[in-house]
């Protein structure tokens, strides 16, 4: 029912009871104006009355599946009846509790001296209709014949009560009208928290605003990400659903479905729930409904056989007894939620035993007790139709529903709330004229004091019972502390209620939730937690990817890219792993990356072995030469040249060698100007022989000359001049920016390559440009030479050994650039070998063939030509 419902019926029972001189009063139609007559328009009686010098009432929903009567306006509606529906035996010892306390407080002979408390219990049916009329019954009196309520204020001093939130709504708006202060034991709604719509209401059980904290911390525990919620249609159920949905806001939890159980519960509109419910693929679905509420609900979900549901209730329906047969167990077991903590009330279960018909042989309620526990009717009728029994019959164990003192939970919050009221008026009696609360320091008279008078102490009270601190804050709520509760099967099939845990808000945020998993039984008997997603969760080494349109709770796992890993299950985004990290295979770890450069593995070898073996052959070549120094075809260009050839070639050779290993600072140094200056060595070495050999064969021309400008030592010059313009070269490039070694992340990500840097690419492309240049002249000067007469033309010799090594470089060009890191170096190395092997054999493989092979062709004679046929 809405509050803009509840408000009207409110006003509409104002407009029949109207306030007269300070009381209570119905005015009926046919009174004289003369002479006013107060009748009372219905009778509704109370359960339990006890007179004392201070009254206090008790709203309890003794009665339950309360059918409403049509109420269309177009005739008198039949009045509600509570009587003939079924009877709650929890809600009965509840009540049972409230006299047990007022007994104990009458009894004590500290507490309330010489005065004793009275009370006035009614019954609510659960539903907020009846519950208006169980206040407005306690406010006019029991009869017209014991009533004052045409002559005095109503002598009620406060209200324990109602169960639900819908109810405790009702009856605070009434009771505020009179400043009556009211106590609930059950109502937890958010909105009774308001000070400004409900300024006489407290309560000993912890508000919503804590449980729907709990709850969120519950589905995060459990990963139910993907919920669905079902809720009464009044304001428990709607700030209760409000709260729970702020809360979860900052979690990543989504609820699936928001369902209303209409007030006037219609098959049909239950039936749409439930299928929204089985098509769902949430299986965990919070409940904030009254039992009353859920009754006819869960009668038409048995009839669907709709199992598997994880069923999350609130402190309102957690303990609901009603629902604890066998036959609920297949479609409630497993249930989980929480409850108010329990207490302890010593003397509970002896007094619960007094009560029976035999000794209340006229209160309906008892006999509907009995009848309820023995299936028998100390009183049988036509009308009960049920076989009789003597009223005396002893309380046994089965009958828990009404027995169980040993956890009690609401009746240790009612034991709590008469206790409060019995404290705060005993600090108001204990006040001292000149020193009191109210105008001018004033205390309350005690044969006349006002409900708000007691609402100023109840406000302030401050004691403790069992061991816990009782006390209420600025609005009215008490320290929440919460059991939580696991509906499993018992040994006779009937649902058991365990306790698996605590939520204790006095604790830091985040530790308030302390579970005992191992205990909990899960829907459908099983003992794993069951999932309630709407998407898997992603596995480390994947992300979570929110689908278009649709809650943040579904989402698609895409795969971490390369470089990024998530270590966690549904990961949001993927972590880029450090520089000189990479993702593992499963991109789950980032692992050091794999370093490389040119070492000594297959590729390496085969450098080295290249290198060696062209080092070898030099050196044979040169000891070959030296073997035959005096012979003629090493003396005809110029033996010392070939020396100072076969020298240079051989560093050439072993200067590949410095390419291969992890590169250093030096070696980075040592690489590139080794190479450079013995390369240019030998290619300033084949200039000066070629210069030799086209100015021997041009001597030879009358008039000519030129042979005394390039004497040995003309010779040395030219060959220091050429390479000193090289060795200029490189001091400047390793003065201004020497090479260096790098670590090479770019070209590919996954690997570090550890290469040279070259510095300056201006001095390393001026190096190979000077090369290139020297290698050019040579070549230009031999092919001037090549057609010069004789058997042996060095010059034809060298025109091919240039074109090689032209060739090599030009290759190695574009095959250096597009090469990274090792392979670059392994090109560099490679062109090196080649090119030196090319100059090696171009050079000096015809004169070792001559020498070794065809001696009698060493002869100076043959060499120029001039041998006799």
């Amino acid at each position: 029912m809405t509050s803009l419902a509840l408000l009207s019926l409110l006003y509409f029972a104002v407009s029949v009871l109207t306030l007269t001189d300070g009381s209570l009063s119905s005015i009926t139609a046919a009174a004289a104006p003369a002479a006013s007559k107060c009748t009372l328009l219905n009778s509704f009686q109370p359960g339990f009355v006890v007179q004392g010098d201070y009254v206090i009432g008790g709203i309890f929903p003794i009665h339950f599946n309360l059918k409403i009567p049509d109420l269309n306006g177009t005739y008198r509606p039949p009045p509600i009846n509570c009587n003939g529906h079924r009877i709650d035996p929890k809600a009965f010892r509840w009540a049972q509790t409230m006299r047990l306390a007022v007994e104990e407080i009458n009894q004590n002979p500290v507490l309330l001296q010489n005065h004793t408390l009275g009370y006035k219990i009614f019954d609510s049916c659960g539903y907020p209709l009846t519950g208006q009329r169980a206040v407005l019954s306690m406010l006019n009196g029991v009869s017209e014949e014991n009533s004052s309520m045409c002559r005095n204020a109503s002598s009620l001093l406060a209200v324990i009560g109602a169960s639900g939130s819908p109810q405790s709504i009702v009856v605070s708006k009434i009771l505020q009208t009179f400043r009556i202060p009211m106590i609930s034991y059950a109502s937890t709604c958010a909105c009774l928290s308001d000070r400004q719509k409900y300024p006489t209401f407290f309560r000993v059980v912890p508000s919503d605003d804590y449980q729907v904290k709990a709850f969120a911390q519950l589905l995060v525990h459990f990963n139910w990400t993907w919920v669905g919620l079902l809720r009464g249609d009044n304001d428990y159920g709607r700030f209760a659903a409000k709260g729970l949905l702020r809360e979860l806001q900052d979690t990543k939890v989504c609820v699936a479905y928001h369902e209303i159980i209409p007030l006037l519960y219609t098959r049909q509109a239950g039936l749409r729930i439930m299928k929204v419910m089985h098509t769902s693929t949430a299986k965990a679905v919070l409940v904030f409904a009254l039992k009353g509420e859920m009754a006819p609900f869960l009668r038409d979900y048995m009839t669907q056989n709709i199992t598997g549901i994880q069923w999350v209730a609130s402190n309102a329906l957690i303990k609901a007894s009603v629902f604890s047969g066998r036959e609920y167990y297949p479609y409630l077991g497993g249930t989980i939620g929480f409850s108010i903590r329990i207490g302890h009330i010593s003397r509970l279960g002896d007094f619960l035993q007094t009560v029976n018909p035999k000794r209340y042989p006229d209160n309906v309620l008892v006999h509907e007790l009995w009848e309820s526990l023995y299936g028998c009717s100390p009183f049988p009728s036509s009308v009960t139709q049920m076989p009789p029994c003597s009223g005396q019959e002893s309380l046994l164990e089965q009958h828990s529903a009404y027995m169980n003192t040993s956890s009690p939970r609401i009746s240790y919050n009612v034991y709590k709330a008469v206790y409060a009221i019995a404290h705060s008026l005993h600090n108001l009696l204990l006040c001292q004229p000149g020193r009191g609360p109210f105008q001018n320091n004033s205390c309350a008279q005690s044969n006349n004091i006002q409900p708000w008078q007691l609402q100023h102490y109840l406000q302030e009270v401050n004691f403790h019972i069992s061991g816990e601190e009782v006390a209420f804050d600025a609005k009215g709520n008490s320290v929440p502390y919460y059991d939580i509760i696991n509906w499993q099967r018992g040994t006779e099939g009937n649902m058991e209620f365990v306790n698996v845990g605590l939520f204790d808000g006095t604790k830091t945020i985040g530790e308030e939730l302390l579970i005992q998993e191992d205990r909990i039984m899960w829907a459908g008997h099983q003992s794993e937690v069951p999932v309630s997603v709407c998407s898997a969760s992603c596995l480390p080494g994947s992300r979570k990817a929110v689908r278009r349109g649709e809650p943040i709770c579904c989402f698609d796992c895409v795969p971490c890219d390369s470089g990024k890993i998530s270590n966690q299950t549904n990961s949001v985004d993927c972590t880029i792993c450090p520089e000189d990290f990479w993702s593992n295979n499963d991109r789950t770890a980032c692992i050091a990356k794999k370093v490389e450069y040119l070492t000594f593995d297959s590729l390496g070898i085969a450098l080295t072995v290249m290198s060696v073996v062209g080092a070898c052959f030099t050196l044979a070549v040169c000891g070959v030469f030296f073997c035959h120094r005096h012979t003629a075809i090493v003396r005809v260009n110029n033996s010392e040249l070939s020396f100072f050839i076969l020298f240079a070639l051989t560093l050439c050779f072993l200067c590949s060698l410095l390419f291969i290993g992890k590169p250093t600072y030096w070696s980075c140094m040592l690489r590139h100007t080794a190479f450079s200056i013995t390369f240019s060595l030998c290619i300033s070495c084949i200039l000066g022989k070629t210069l030799v050999v086209l100015a021997a064969f041009t001597a030879t021309r009358p008039g000519h000359n030129i042979m005394k400008w390039l004497g040995p030592k003309q010779q040395r010059t030219i060959i220091f001049s050429c390479t000193l313009v090289q060795v200029v070269i490189c001091a400047a490039w390793l003065i201004d920016a020497p090479p260096f070694p790098s670590r090479n992340t770019q070209y590919e990500h996954s690997k570090i390559i550890v290469e040279c840097s070259v510095g300056s690419s201006l001095a390393f492309w001026c190096v190979l440009g000077y090369i290139g240049l020297q290698a050019c002249l040579c070549f230009v000067l031999a092919f001037l030479a090549r057609k010069l007469p004789g058997n042996f033309n060095e010059a034809k010799f060298i025109t091919f050994s240039m074109l090689i090594f032209s060739a090599v470089w030009l290759a190695f060009i574009p095959a250096y650039i597009s090469s990274p890191g090792n392979y670059a170096d392994a090109v560099e190395s490679f062109a090196i070998l080649a090119s030196s092997f090319g100059l090696l054999f171009c050079l000096f493989a015809p004169k070792s063939y001559i020498i070794l092979l065809k001696p009698e062709k060493n002869t100076k004679q043959h060499l120029m030509g001039k041998e006799k046929k």
